[in-house]
């Protein structure tokens, strides 16, 4: 997957336009992703990308960086050995797109705030 654009409240993955919170895989785009308390990532908000068991999860915390990460996410990733990059989501997309085809990695991006 290849991120072509990003702007506020819209993002371009392999030629196709979201309007909403995305969390891409290898193989798909969740065009769903809500969090229990919008700008506040917790572990159920990642139930889904656990599953995968990811080398590395990239979270783009919004335009302005607004969502933040709750401590418990941060130390279960640890635990498990995951590696964690936190960004605004405009960086986060420049690093998924050079470190995604090089690692299993999972992009989980706020589009807004």
């Amino acid at each position: 997957m290849k991120i072509d654009s990003y702007y506020f409240g819209n993002i371009v993955i392999d030629g196709k336009e979201y309007n909403s919170d995305v969390i891409i895989f290898a193989d798909r785009v969740s065009s769903s992703w809500r969090r229990l308390k919008g700008h506040l990532l917790q572990l159920a908000d990642i139930n889904e990308i656990l599953e995968y068991n990811p080398d590395t999860i990239i979270i783009g915390t919004g335009s302005y960086g607004l969502m933040k990460i709750h401590t418990n996410v941060t130390l279960e990733l640890k635990n498990r050995n995951i590696e964690l990059i936190e960004e605004k989501t405009k960086k986060a997309i420049e690093i998924y797109n050079q470190i995604s085809s090089d690692r299993n990695v999972i992009a989980g991006l706020h589009l807004t705030c």
